[in-house]
């Protein structure tokens, strides 16, 4: 299977939209027309940005990743079910890393160890070299952050 990571377009936007439909289910946030609707909004404002990386196999969106350069973060990454475990996760955040102050404490929120939803996002952020962080709420949801200690950030294929 070939895929290629980049930076998203508007033209991407239907493509990454319709995964999101797929994936929302498995996201805190993401449970009403309303909640959709505005997350597109997001979205478009990160591909204005060029904070919006995709994984595309032809012209599918198969793996959508958020981040914020202000808060040094990764803030939403899903990749199609069918195309899990194939280190597309793993080249959207190299790609990411990219972009972000390796000075700096990099975090991600995710779910808390007893979440089964947070079983394979855990351990790819600990492969990662992420580590537990102090539990919270996102979204009405409970979380936990992981952070990627300054200095750290040695992430590569």
């Amino acid at each position: 299977m070939e895929y290629r990571i980049k930076y998203t377009t508007m033209e991407e936007l239907p493509s990454w939209i319709e995964l999101v439909h797929l994936v929302a289910w498995n996201f805190p946030g993401l449970e009403t027309e309303a909640l959709l609707e505005e997350y597109k909004n997001t979205v478009i404002k990160n591909i204005n940005c060029k904070s919006a990386i995709c994984a595309v196999c032809g012209s599918k969106v198969i793996g959508i990743l958020l981040f914020s350069t202000k808060y040094n973060m990764l803030c939403c990454m899903a990749v199609h079910p069918e195309y899990r475990r194939k280190g597309i996760a793993k080249s959207m955040i190299n790609e990411m890393m990219k972009n972000l102050d390796l000075h700096r404490d990099i975090t991600v929120d995710t779910f808390r160890e007893e979440d089964p939803k947070g079983i394979a996002p855990r351990a790819l952020y600990t492969s990662l070299g992420f580590a537990p962080d102090e539990l919270i709420v996102n979204l009405g949801y409970p979380n936990q952050k992981f952070v990627l200690r300054a200095g750290d950030a040695g992430i590569s294929e």
